[in-house]
């Protein structure tokens, strides 16, 4: 079966399908630094099939058929860091292209992926809106909210999934069970034995004053719960968790983000530093052969939007036996 994607990113989502025995047809992306990643590792993915474009410029209707759409539409304006705007800012409503090219190229399925704060954006309108655009595109839904902690990804991440199956087949989406609900990968785990010459695993120089406050960190604890001393506190009306917060290794990690300033890039638990880019593409689940490409906050950011290859996999894989004809018993 072939897959198209919107808002493809480096590939995580096509990785994962790609594992679950779905071949890339096109993807689109406004990054160029993620379509030269989607590029380079997704198999069967060139210069003609990704298209690296500000989509609300794009013609959809260039775009080869397919049989399941992907999209993870930007998630800027229902993260629950940040203004929440939903369907009133500038990326919310771009969930939109996602169903016009349901309308357009009417594939077997699609899987929308987004923050699990989607669903209280706008009060919850937002989310209402979304799903009625869904089902009217023709379209059986089934939405959740996973944890990818829960399905071998090394990272308490929860994302909503959305996926569709065209209303005339007579399905409905059964999601998969969990793998490692009960333990799941801890960082410990994913960042041992990443070699020294691994693809993106290059340190950033940590200032001292960095330094001497992560000495002040024990394993699990952030910029304000930890007992740092005056000098060494952070003036700030808010107090985020993820502040200069150390991973516990018999945890798996916080959620990986692709943006914010400092303090924010993940910090090991007994080193006094920050994560590198391949030690967060594990916990993202990435394989190592999985090479980023563009400077090191870029590749950040990549990581930190990308769905994550086992989780997508997972709900992909099912999908795709539930939608695929099954022989005759006769």
């Amino acid at each position: 079966m072939r897959l198209g994607e919107l808002f493809s990113g480096p590939g995580g989502m096509a990785w994962g399908a790609h594992q679950a025995g779905l071949r890339h047809a096109w993807a689109l992306d406004i990054d160029p630094g993620a379509c030269a990643t989607f590029r380079r590792n997704i198999p069967g993915a060139t210069d003609q099939t990704v298209h690296c474009a500000d989509i609300r410029a794009f013609d959809l209707r260039a775009l080869g058929a397919i049989d399941v759409l992907a999209f993870g539409f930007p998630c800027n304006d229902f993260s629950q860091v940040g203004e929440r705007r939903g369907l009133g800012g500038e990326f919310g409503p771009l969930y939109s292209y996602g169903v016009k090219a349901l309308r357009l190229h009417q594939p077997l399925a699609f899987v929308a992926e987004n923050v699990s704060g989607l669903r209280s954006s706008n009060d919850g309108a937002a989310f209402e809106r979304i799903l009625r655009d869904l089902k009217r595109a023709g379209y059986r839904l089934h939405q959740q909210v996973y944890d990818a902690s829960h399905y071998g990804v090394p990272q308490k991440r929860k994302r909503v999934l959305i996926v569709g199956i065209r209303k005339d087949l007579g399905l409905t989406f059964e999601p998969p069970a969990p793998t490692t609900a009960d333990r799941p990968p801890t960082s410990g785990e994913a960042l041992a034995g990443i070699a020294p010459d691994a693809p993106n695993h290059d340190f950033a120089r940590m200032s001292h004053h960095v330094v001497e406050r992560l000495q002040h960190i024990a394993p699990g604890e952030n910029a304000f719960t930890a007992g740092l001393p005056e000098r060494l506190q952070i003036n700030t009306k808010t107090t985020i968790s993820q502040i200069y917060r150390r991973l516990h290794p018999d945890q798996p990690a916080y959620t990986v983000t692709g943006s914010g300033g400092g303090g924010t890039h993940i910090y090991h638990w007994s080193e006094d530093r920050a994560l590198t880019n391949r030690e967060r593409a594990r916990l993202q689940s990435f394989p190592d052969e999985f090479v980023f490409e563009g400077r090191r906050e870029s590749v950040r950011k990549q990581i930190g939007m990308a769905v994550p290859p086992r989780l997508a996999e997972a709900v992909i894989h099912q999908l795709v036996k539930q939608i695929t004809p099954q022989p005759s018993t006769r």
